[in-house]
């Protein structure tokens, strides 16, 4: 098949090496000039590191430089994946500074016309394509909250943007700053500024719990969260195996150890005397993105290069002396000379053709995806990289086999709406989980073990109840499962 990917992240290449080895002519079109998705160096922030350590985020047949420290930096994890495009030569299908403007199906619905502009020139006459991968993220296209006074703002000097479009952290020198949001991004980017700036400022409507890289300065996070067992400790929808006596006859075992960390957390972060203990209860870190703690954010806080205002939303601009100010809902009025919001991602494929979208889409917006991959009655269109996991590259690889085995017709499926039913069933049990922060049904953090099994099982490709045992205690080594790719293609051979 002649096959067109939306996006050279993880998820792309992912697809684009697996597609190819199977025999696929493929297109991979990316609107940055490098590889990386969020890791691109026009979308990537001062201070940017990833949230796994560098054996765990990792293809499995491609491992991080042993050079590399522990937690890479955004510019060392886009030089990775330049890497990757050059060991297995996947240059050639790769279209950079190439935007895709607009995607449709034939009038048959036997393929896509796929119209892109390249960077600086006009549209193109539209390509025909056999099968589509959408793989353009899902952390692609900030939310910049619409704020009362924002020209005012502007007027007066003042600018307010996304943690990905503040790619030089100079901007924020000698300036009075506010970062809006708690998650990694906000306090990456705080701590950056905090001893450049005038004044940094966090405005947080809610506070995260955050994980120590060593909690208790001793037990690196990999060994408890990067686990199966760190993944057990939350009830997932159908628990399995051990899960059952976790969440069963062994909870006040499983509440135990969780309350622990959390005690450990608090007092090692000094929470309590900063007034930093998040509302509700320590497993609530399971209804989003486990947030890292950045390097030296609360010794910032300790010292007063960082000031937290929680529980506390920007009501609106205001000018005094000639200068920004924000008015906040807690009362303070606070100079605000740059503002930036890591206030999460919109999650949406602009350039799929108005009436795909709501076939895809239910009346809140959340995706329908059969293994977040395969949409319910929309032929030739899969997505890739649609399910937010800890350990992207290995669920990107997981979901590039899967959609291989598709393409041939070789992964078995429930009826459609047997599959209907067990999407929507799941998405009713993400939404009270996350309390409806599940990125439109695209977040599958923590159960992100969970999603790879799923995946991998359809096709008969997992590793053996052994290797699980052992990552049970152990974080999980991607490269266990180097060889997928060679299993699959002998398996289709002999089909």
């Amino acid at each position: 098949m002649r096959v067109a990917v939306v996006g050279a992240g993880f998820a792309g290449l992912a697809v684009l090496k697996v597609l190819r080895e199977l025999g696929h002519e493929v297109v991979v079109f990316e609107k940055a000039p490098d590889v990386g998705g969020v890791w691109s160096r026009t979308r990537r922030y001062s201070g940017l590191t990833t949230q796994n350590n560098k054996d765990t985020y990792t293809f499995s047949d491609h491992p991080m430089p042993a050079e590399y420290p522990e937690w890479p930096s955004g510019a060392q994890v886009q030089a990775y994946l330049e890497a990757y495009v050059r060991k297995f030569g996947l240059g050639p299908s790769l279209r950079l500074s190439t935007e895709v403007v607009r995607t449709e199906p034939t009038d048959a619905e036997d393929g896509w016309l796929v119209t892109v502009r390249p960077a600086g020139g006009s549209l193109q006459a539209p390509e025909r394509f056999d099968h589509l991968v959408v793989a353009n993220g899902i952390f692609s296209d900030p939310v910049l909250p619409k704020y009362e006074g924002y020209s005012d703002l502007v007027r007066h000097g003042g600018r307010l943007l996304a943690p990905s479009q503040l790619n030089d952290i100079t901007e924020g020198a000698g300036r009075h700053v506010l970062v809006v949001g708690y998650g990694k991004s906000a306090c990456d980017i705080a701590t950056s500024l905090g001893p450049i700036a005038a004044s940094t400022r966090v405005v947080a409507r809610s506070l995260l719990w955050k994980m120590p890289k060593k909690i208790g300065r001793v037990l690196n996070f990999k060994y408890l969260l990067l686990t199966r067992l760190g993944e057990g400790l939350f009830r997932y929808i159908t628990p399995v195996g051990i899960e059952n006596f976790l969440h069963g006859r062994g909870r006040l075992v499983t509440r135990a150890m969780i309350g622990s960390i959390a005690t450990i957390t608090t007092r090692q972060l000094t929470l309590r005397k900063l007034g930093l203990v998040p509302h509700g209860v320590f497993t609530d870190i399971a209804r989003q993105s486990v947030s890292l703690v950045s390097d030296q954010f609360f010794e910032q806080i300790r010292s007063g290069k960082i000031v937290v205002h929680r529980d506390t939303v920007i009501e609106r601009f205001v000018i005094r002396d000639g200068r920004p100010y924000a008015k906040l809902s807690d009362g303070h009025i606070v100079p605000a000379d740059l503002v930036v919001c890591g206030t999460g991602w919109h999650q949406r494929v602009p350039f799929l053709d108005q009436k795909i979208q709501k076939r895809l889409l239910d009346d809140d917006g959340n995706f329908h995806l059969w293994r977040q991959i395969l949409p319910h009655d929309v032929p030739n269109l899969t997505f890739n990289g649609y399910n937010s996991s800890y350990f992207s590259p290995l669920s990107a690889e997981a979901g590039a086999l899967w959609i291989g085995a598709h393409l041939a017709g070789k992964v078995p499926l429930p009826p459609l709406e047997e599959r209907r039913e067990l999407v929507e069933a799941r998405l009713r049990w993400t939404e009270e989980r996350t309390q409806g922060h599940h990125a439109r049904g695209t977040c599958v953090i923590p159960f992100s073990m969970h999603n790879v099994d799923e995946t991998l099982d359809d096709i008969d490709l997992n590793v053996s109840r052994g290797v699980k045992v052992k990552q049970w205690l152990l974080p999980i080594d991607p490269s266990v499962y180097e060889g997928s790719i060679g299993r699959l293609k002998e398996r289709l051979a002999r089909a």
